[in-house]
């Protein structure tokens, strides 16, 4: 039986306690400033249910107030600093985040539910490697000289080459997941190319977006490249349909991801999407069963199960299942629910009262349809937005639990047959964000990472990200890249210069 923890003994950070007392206003033009409304609104501690802080509930008046101190940033101070300026800024940002982690881990969790541990460990870390890894990017972005063939003028001579430009003013709106690491993938590549910002968090999820604004303040940036508007969808909207910004970035869901898009349209902005998933994770008989049972396990784990390449239909074949998804599910079952503060928490409480429905949901749905639960398939307590670890067999490809993103703790799986192989399985979704491969044959591992279509492919690993690596999705997991150099290609416009020479 899964066992629930008790609130942690150890007290919050003082300065955190100090810094959620403190009034929270939308950050525009360099300054705080209140809605214009002058509406706040609560974000609340899953783990309890009870209220941290309020913060400024900013709508499409004030999304405008920001896009034009965008705009004038863009226009301004900041298109004159060079690029080792840039690079000199993003690495004092990314060092000031190291300084504030343990802090900024606090926050995350506080707002978020996850483990402050891990937090720390692996958002917060990854976030200022990001700020520092593209830090570096600035002084790198090249052109190009190219010989040229003018074909209706044979013998005259040219000189072209190539510019890379920032594509002006971009909007960033980012998913409650993990709230300061997908602004991590978005705000340094856009401010190391030359653009400027507006920030949109997402609602249950604001206040690490806030505290990074203080953090890239403190540590340099010129008023108005980085903005930051708090607020619910209809802030979000103003923001993708803004006819002066220049570029969208989203992460969330691919159904919001398609009301981006037709938001965008207007002015034919620039979009990136990065959206939902179902991945699988492909278990061969012949894989190391001592790192496959744990790691599937952490696969569709991870962070609550609220991680968009979630490994959430495991596909094993047919000879091991049982065995297999008994060690899965007694792996499930063995973690530690609690609060994100408590080192000893393994999982922790989904992130609101909607998304406990909405998985709850999914997962009734499941058993009403005549699947099993080897283990979990419950809420666990009546505090806090926790759900049971649940592990799904007998489990038809009709059903939504294994068609739809749920987006918590819950996995389902099913047998393949070697001979028939798990390609057909592994693609029968329309999703395409990542996926992995367990098995010690490294021919069939790469021939399989092949044919499963997918932005991301893991070998006898899961959840396993860098930096320098692009990350995107196929089919209806988004549109373009993030991170490494493909994030550069997202944030500047190619600009080609022709001279007749004689």
């Amino acid at each position: 039986m899964t066992e629930i923890l008790s609130p942690p003994e150890t007290s919050v950070l003082p300065s955190v306690r100090d810094w959620l007392a403190r009034p929270h206003q939308l950050f525009i033009g360099g300054q705080w400033v209140d809605a214009a409304s002058g509406q706040t609104f609560e974000t609340r501690d899953p783990a309890t249910g009870q209220v941290l802080t309020s913060v400024a509930h900013g709508g499409a008046e004030d999304v405008d107030r920001a896009v034009r101190a965008a705009r004038k940033a863009f226009e301004g101070e900041w298109s004159l600093w060079t690029p080792a300026q840039r690079q000199r800024l993003l690495f004092r940002i990314g060092e000031a985040i190291y300084d504030h982690a343990e802090e900024l881990a606090q926050l995350e969790s506080l707002d978020n539910g996850k483990s402050a541990g891990v937090a720390q460990a692996v958002d917060i870390t990854w976030v200022a490697e990001l700020f520092q890894y593209y830090a570096g990017w600035a002084t790198k972005i090249e052109g190009r000289t190219i010989p040229v063939s003018v074909p209706w003028a044979p013998g005259t001579k040219w000189h072209a080459y190539t510019l890379r430009e920032p594509i002006g003013v971009c909007g960033a709106i980012v998913p409650w997941n993990f709230p300061l690491l997908m602004a991590a993938f978005k705000v340094p590549a856009a401010l190391t190319t030359g653009n400027t910002v507006v920030l949109k968090p997402a609602e249950d999820t604001p206040l690490t977006a806030l505290r990074l604004a203080e953090i890239m303040a403190d540590a340099g940036l010129p008023d108005g490249v980085f903005n930051v508007i708090t607020g619910y969808g209809d802030a979000g909207a103003a923001l993708a349909a803004h006819d002066d910004v220049d570029k969208i970035a989203f992460t969330g869901s691919t159904e919001v991801g398609k009301l981006i898009v037709d938001a965008a349209k207007g002015n034919l902005k620039k979009v990136t999407l990065e959206l939902g998933g179902k991945s699988p994770q492909v278990v061969f008989a012949d894989a190391d069963l001592d790192l496959a049972i744990p790691g599937t396990a952490s696969g569709f784990l991870f962070n609550h199960g609220q991680t968009c390449t979630s490994g959430t239909r495991i596909l094993v074949e047919d000879k091991i299942f049982d065995e297999f998804m008994q060690g899965v599910a007694d792996a499930a079952s063995a973690s530690r629910l609690g609060p994100g503060l408590d080192p000893s928490t393994d999982v922790g409480p989904l992130v609101s009262q909607v998304q406990l429905d909405r998985v709850l949901g999914y997962i009734d749905q499941g058993l009403s349809d005549g699947a099993r639960a080897l283990t979990g398939g419950r809420r666990h307590g009546d505090t806090g937005y926790f759900v049971e670890p649940t592990v799904l067999v007998d489990v038809d490809a009709s059903f939504s639990v294994y068609r739809e993103e749920i987006f918590g703790p819950v996995v389902v799986a099913t047998p393949f047959n070697a001979e028939q192989g798990p390609q057909a399985a592994a693609n029968d979704t329309p999703y395409g964000l990542a996926a992995s491969v367990w098995t010690t044959d490294v021919s069939k591992a790469h021939l399989t990472a092949r044919q499963v279509k997918a932005g991301t492919v893991w070998i006898n690993a899961h959840n396993a990200f860098d930096a320098a690596l692009p990350f995107g999705g196929y089919k209806q997991s988004g549109w373009g890249r993030e991170l490494g150099a493909a994030a550069i290609d997202a944030y500047t416009e190619h600009k080609s210069i022709n001279t007749f020479l004689g």
